[in-house]
């Protein structure tokens, strides 16, 4: 490229890192668009950039037709013959050269700015190409000047900025122009006024990259982080993963006397990080996620829902708790599970309570009969058959008889009991059994069947009857 402009726009274009004919397109537009303000709308117009004279040269474009109409944009074909000879066919175009020469002082401005604005776009479309694809990168930088609050980087050599927002800012971190600075990407925009590239320092895949870089196991995929959850400034859970039972995940991440992760530590100004075991098992991925506070007792409080029930010892419940909720918080959104965290006295008191209405359940006698009416309640009490016990242990044709029913609806009515007292039973065995270890042996008490039941259910329709009165037991 011996013209000069030529070696002007290679120049720019490697400057820029865009391509040379994007630039000399940019110039050719921006003639045109200049030339337009000078001549008539209707002409039809074109530019070429000459690449041995460095010129960009003007021709006005007329179609060759058979009889001619427009003759701004149209041209005999006689005409063209009579120029070109045979040459000349219907429907080519010739271009004829124009004089740019007049274009003016105002036509060069519209013309500058055509080319900026092309160079511009050239470049936020390079740019989106190239990092449209990097996103959750880590990438390093050196902070260049301050937007409202913001961070403009530089990054790539300083040949492109990035924006370091203020909400993507870690709360413990300050920074002044010139600090080397490493951030994720976290978006780039096709299109946008400012920065493309917006980088964050809180995004919990920072956390991941710098332990990829830090721990080989990591890198080389014998040790897996299978996710992380931060509040960026103060805390961070990593769950980590070994795909070789003879290496530590946990050891691997924190490394020979914790310099692995104390150099995370430093890179994120001071956050604190909790670095756990990963577990398919719930119960002892949740376990292990409270850390560091011990857990006594986890147990599912509802599948669908995803809520454990997490049992702490007293003195250690407020660690587990952490600042604010921070460290139980963190684990629910680390493991996915909605965590209800008790202290072991909590969890006695209200087993107890669990227990003393249990104890009244039976004494009221909270069995129901209801394929029986009033009356046949009655009867039923009247003749002595107002408890489970004895229900269980009579006859269904003596049933029947009493309460003046055949016998299905009889045996009907001893599986409903019989199926209401295994219920009670296994209730109070299941309360027992699931609070032992950490509360003691207490007595589970038997199932309601020898509690009155009739009475019970015959007190209730009575008192809902409009027609008779409540008749005492």
């Amino acid at each position: 490229m011996s013209n000069p402009l030529l070696q002007t726009i290679e120049t720019l274009a490697k400057e820029k890192g865009i391509d040379p004919e994007v630039i000399i397109h940019a110039i050719e537009d921006a003639v045109l668009t200049a030339s337009r303000r000078n001549y008539p709308a209707t002409q039809n117009l074109r530019t070429k950039f000459n690449r041995e004279t460095g010129h960009v040269e003007l021709f006005k474009v007329r179609r060759i037709v058979e009889q001619v109409i427009d003759p701004v944009t149209e041209w005999s074909l006689q005409e063209a013959q009579d120029l070109y000879g045979d040459e000349a066919e219907i429907d080519m175009e010739v271009e004829f050269p124009e004089s740019t020469e007049k274009l003016g002082r105002i036509a060069a401005q519209t013309a500058k700015q055509v080319i900026f604005q092309k160079v511009r776009e050239a470049e936020r479309k390079k740019v989106f190409e190239e990092f449209s694809g990097r996103k959750k990168e880590v990438i390093g930088g050196i902070v260049k000047r301050f937007e409202n609050g913001d961070i403009v980087v530089e990054i790539e050599g300083g040949r492109i900025e990035a924006l370091l927002p203020k909400r993507e800012q870690s709360r413990a971190e300050n920074y002044t122009n010139g600090d080397r600075i490493r951030a994720v990407i976290n978006d780039v925009n096709e299109n946008s006024k400012g920065q493309q590239i917006i980088l964050s320092r809180t995004d919990p895949e920072l956390l991941i990259k710098l332990f990829e870089q830090e721990v080989p196991e990591i890198y080389e995929g014998t040790v897996e982080v299978r996710g992380a959850v931060r509040e960026a400034g103060d805390r961070a859970k990593v769950a980590v993963h070994s795909r070789d039972r003879d290496i530590d995940p946990v050891g691997a991440c924190v490394g020979m006397k914790g310099t692995r992760v104390q150099a995370i530590i430093r890179e994120l100004r001071g956050e604190k990080i909790d670095i756990i075991e990963w577990s398919d098992d719930p119960l002892v991925f949740v376990t292990n996620a409270i850390s560091p506070a011990p857990v006594q007792h986890v147990s599912v409080v509802s599948d669908e829902d995803k809520i454990l029930e997490v049992i702490i010892e007293d003195r250690q419940l407020s660690l587990a708790i952490g600042k604010k909720g921070q460290n139980v918080r963190l684990a629910a959104k680390l493991t996915g599970w909605g965590i209800d965290i008790k202290s072991d006295e909590e969890k006695r008191r209200e087993v107890e309570a669990e227990f003393d209405e249990l104890g009244e359940m039976e004494d009221s006698g909270a069995l129901t009969l209801p394929e029986l009416n009033q009356e046949q309640l009655r009867n039923l009490s009247a003749a002595g058959l107002d408890t489970a016990d004895s229900l269980l242990a009579t006859s269904a044709a003596r049933i029947a008889e009493v309460a003046e029913v055949d016998e299905a609806t009889a045996e009907m009515l001893q599986e409903s009991v019989r199926e209401q007292v295994a219920q009670a039973t296994a209730a109070a065995t299941a309360a027992a059994e699931s609070n032992s270890d950490d509360l003691g042996t207490q007595e589970t008490g038997e199932a309601p069947s020898g509690a009155t039941l009739v009475d019970n259910v015959l007190d209730e329709t009575e008192t809902n009857s409009t027609n008779e009165p409540k008749t005492g037991h």
